[in-house]
């Protein structure tokens, strides 16, 4: 996946993010709606990780094609 590629992937992702934050459910859709939002946001993280992840390949001469996809548990465990 090159980097157009997950640009693409991260705007769908927000895209599908903010219909859920805006969408009116009811009652009864709400941890269904919170569950879909909480996989949503790590999924991002991962995109926003490999992306980095690239960028930092290729500042640094290497193949940006070498960059791994992290786990969640990974990514969502880093420090800010």
């Amino acid at each position: 996946m090159d980097d157009n590629q997950m640009h693409q992937q991260i705007q769908e992702l927000v895209n599908e993010e903010r219909e859920l934050r805006e969408s009116t459910a009811d009652q009864s859709q709400l941890p269904a709606r919170a569950a879909k939002l909480q996989a949503i946001e790590v999924q991002l993280d991962q995109c926003w990780d490999l992306l980095r992840q690239r960028q930092a390949r290729v500042h640094a001469g290497e193949n940006p094609n070498d960059a791994k996809l992290r786990s969640a548990s990974e990514v969502e465990g880093y420090r800010q």
